[in-house]
């Protein structure tokens, strides 16, 4: 079944401590789509300007990731710059030109309203609202989200979790949007106000999933190199809801397998710049992680 996701594609130039790069690809449409692949089709709807390196389209395209829904608008293309210290699960912005992304306003193709599996990533909560009103019965829908949304748009988001089957976000966005500090209790609050499950991303130390049924903590993949943690969010939802399409069945066994699918992805964007180690890798590479993670998890 395919997926599609509505986000950003933009250039990025980032620094960290162990190195740094100038304009290179990044988005979370970019970062979820290239880990989706992996498993199914994956068609994006996103902006970018006429500056965009045809080389990052063929990429797309190498990828079998559909651009039907990717407008090519006359302007510059999103782009961010970010530095990182040693503390890697915090960016530092030096600048974000949202440039076409500014007027971007998500239309989804007649042939990709049905896709069964949608992922609405961090952009604007009224976007993501109409996008939903634009499809057709999507057998799951998944939302990821941040801190300024939840402040400037609250009421505009919580709208939206009425409508999801998986909320995304990280741990301070979690005491946000309850006011609870136990990530538990935040975890219960979220699942009570609508959707059916909650994944609270903690950067190197994991994730936490939480529905009404069961609650599972997975440790982040262990790594001897960490270059750049960019996209690492964006690519974990990829693997999770990529493996998910392919599963028989979606409930909390498959999430929870999704969930190291997911980890394992990410591990695999962070070993180097933008989608650069995420563009040589194979299902076999995978494959070899998952089993790996399988080993030094088992007690």
């Amino acid at each position: 079944m395919s997926i599609l996701v509505v986000g950003s594609v933009a250039i990025d130039s980032v620094k960290t401590p162990f190195g740094k790069r100038e304009a290179s690809l990044g988005g979370s449409a970019t970062y979820f789509s290239i880990a989706a692949s992996f498993f199914n089709k994956v068609n994006m709807i996103a902006v970018v300007g006429d500056d965009f390196p045809k080389r990052y389209i063929d990429l797309f395209r190498k990828r079998s990731i559909g651009i039907e829904g990717l407008r090519v608008a006359s302007g510059k293309t999103f782009r961010w710059k970010g530095v990182y210290d040693y503390d890697l699960n915090t960016a530092h912005t030096i600048y974000t030109h949202l440039n076409v992304f500014k007027d971007f306003k998500p239309a989804v193709p007649p042939g990709l309203r049905r896709s069964k599996f949608l992922f609405l990533a961090n952009i604007d909560p009224d976007l993501q609202y109409s996008v939903l009103k634009q499809m057709e019965r999507p057998k799951l829908v998944a939302c990821d989200s941040m801190n300024y949304w939840i402040e400037n748009k609250r009421r505009q988001f919580e709208k939206i979790l009425k409508r999801l089957d998986i909320l995304l976000l990280n741990d301070a966005e979690a005491r946000q949007l309850t006011g609870e500090s136990s990530l538990m209790r935040a975890a219960k609050e979220i699942v009570a106000r609508g959707p059916k499950a909650v994944v609270i991303k903690k950067g190197e130390h994991g994730v936490i999933f939480f529905s009404k049924r069961s609650h599972f903590i997975a440790p982040a993949y262990l790594l001897e190199d960490v270059y750049d943690p960019t996209g690492a969010g964006d690519t974990f939802a990829g693997g999770l809801i990529g493996y998910l399409s392919r599963a028989r069945r979606i409930n909390d066994s498959s999430i929870k397998k999704g969930i190291v699918y997911g980890s394992i992805l990410a591990s695999f964007a962070v070993e180097d710049f933008s989608v650069n180690r995420l563009s040589e890798i194979s299902l076999a590479d995978i494959m070899d992680r998952y089993r790996h993670f399988g080993k030094i998890t088992k007690f």
